[in-house]
């Protein structure tokens, strides 16, 4: 079966040919690096990290790029509001680029701790005003867009003439019309759809270039144009990101473009779907909005305890990425006991040897389907959750042959190779999965020495409140430590 992938574009799942042949150029819309990246965001990376580990698996050379908003996005998608970075960065007294180091550092630590593969190329919005202004500046040239006063604005009813803007959901001119506010007597749009590509900056914004019509800054949409265009070219195989920049972002990105280039930037248009708590959305107004932190370490009113990294990755990876997830603690539970299964089932198998015997033609068939079905099922849209309940099926004739209730030769050699080179591939190399210790690409293993070094010296002082309050905080936070006969301590995740 042949990779088929859904088009948001098309509502269909489609085909997938990749425009070069043995080539995958695929563009990610990244985080906005004002805040700590929310949970939200971490599925959509997690989803196309998996997506990206399997064309790899496939054997495509990938071009991966995710961008990072450092600059230009307003607190209302129709350039509304303040600036986030300069609101930011005057509320804390520093500088917009101290906002954005901190929190573009933040979101690597936490996309390292779900053992997410860093992309190709990660531009910034700040590296690329060049590109951002000469794409408005053609724009312009081609007569969608009009200037006021130093700011540039795209003409969205001029454009939805030639072509229809709301393609990509599906919705006409007069729909997007009826669900937004008329324009007041200050505003100096011409049409209430409009938006900007450059917007003049006052004398006191923090962040702003020079351009052919005064200093300004840009627009949030065209920084992913003009970088997709330098990263991957007019057109390229895949855009993703989160449902909920369909509407509005991905939208304008295919308006620019076409503007621009003539032609829409990506074949296929990928979308996550949203994460719910307890069955309702998750957002900062509810109180029910989990930042990762949060979950690592249990400091959240509605969670009962602290979950893994690996937990956490491991739970989205049960539901295929175009469905909603709901978060809550019986789940993550679940999930926690069903990875730390699989898990033993897979180390166990994968230092068993094969040792011949009489061939049981009905289940070496049977473990053979279920081998297949991984990549059947990672073919029909990456549908990870159906991998997953083909793996739990296999774990019950693991542990037969552990415990001898089945001889290993009961399947061939050929078919034992590979159900243990298969396991691998899934598990590790296209799930991103990882032994409980190796969490975090070692940080929670420096983390953790690092308590056992101050508890030993404790307990070499006496101070054994100390050592006692180290164990059990960490055991509430579902780390066990446990002290060895010759001195030594040892941890794992419980």
């Amino acid at each position: 079966m042949a990779l088929e992938i859904y088009n948001t574009l098309t509502r269909k799942k489609e085909l997938f040919t990749p425009l070069v042949p043995g080539y995958v150029g695929m563009y990610v819309c990244g985080p906005t690096v004002y805040s700590d990246v929310h949970l939200g965001n971490c599925r959509t990376f997690i989803s196309f990290d998996i997506i990206y580990r399997y064309l790899k698996y496939l054997g495509y050379k990938v071009r991966y790029v995710r961008n990072i908003t450092d600059a230009g996005h307003l607190e209302g998608d129709r350039d509304e509001g303040d600036d986030k970075f300069s609101k930011k960065a005057r509320l804390e007294q520093v500088e917009p680029m101290e906002i954005v180091q901190r929190y573009t550092l933040g979101f690597h630590e936490v996309m390292q701790l779900f053992n997410t593969l860093p992309p190709t190329i990660e531009p910034t919005a700040t590296g690329h005003i060049s590109e951002q202004i000469k794409m408005t500046q053609d724009i312009l040239a081609n007569g969608y867009a009009y200037e006021v006063d130093g700011t540039i604005y795209f003409d969205v009813e001029k454009y939805n003439k030639e072509k229809p803007y709301g393609i990509l959901t599906n919705r006409k001119l007069e729909d997007l019309l009826e669900g937004t506010r008329e324009l007041g007597g200050q505003d100096e749009k011409r049409g209430r759809l409009d938006f900007a590509l450059w917007i003049k900056a006052k004398p006191e914004h923090l962040m702003q270039w020079p351009s052919p019509w005064g200093m300004g800054f840009p627009g949030w949409h065209i920084e992913c144009s003009a970088m997709s265009n330098k990263y991957l070219g007019k057109r390229f195989d895949l855009h993703g990101g989160g449902m909920d920049l369909a509407a509005t972002h991905h939208t304008n990105e295919i308006a620019q473009n076409e503007a621009c280039f003539r032609e829409s930037p990506a074949q296929i248009w990928m979308h996550t779907n949203m994460l719910t708590v307890n069955g309702t959305r998750m957002s900062k107004s509810l109180g029910n909005g989990f930042l990762p932190h949060e979950l690592f370490t249990g400091a959240h009113p509605l969670l009962d305890k602290a979950y893994s990294p690996m937990t956490v990755r491991f739970f989205m990876l049960q539901t295929q990425y175009r469905s909603t997830l709901d978060f809550s603690n019986e789940a993550l539970q679940a999930s926690e006991k069903g990875l730390k299964r699989l898990w033993e089932a897979y180390e166990l198998l994968q230092k068993m040897a094969y040792q011949a015997a009489v061939i049981d033609n009905e289940l070496d068939t049977k473990v053979q389907q279920l081998i297949a079905g991984f990549d059947d099922a990672m073919n029909d849209d990456f549908n990870t959750a159906r991998v997953l309940a083909n793996m739990f099926e296999l774990v019950p004739t693991i542990n037969s042959f552990k415990d001898g209730l089945l001889q290993i030769g009961a399947i061939s050699e050929a078919t034992f190779a590979l159900l243990q080179q298969k396991m691998k591939a899934y598990l590790e190399d296209v799930f991103g999965l990882q032994a409980a210790n190796s969490e975090g690409s070692g940080k929670l293993s420096a983390v953790m020495q690092l308590l056992i070094d101050i508890r030993k010296e404790a307990k070499a002082k006496k101070d054994f409140a100390t050592s006692d309050k180290i164990r059990n905080q960490l055991t509430e936070m579902g780390i066990i430590l446990k002290d060895e006969k010759n001195g030594e301590m040892s941890w794992s995740v419980a």
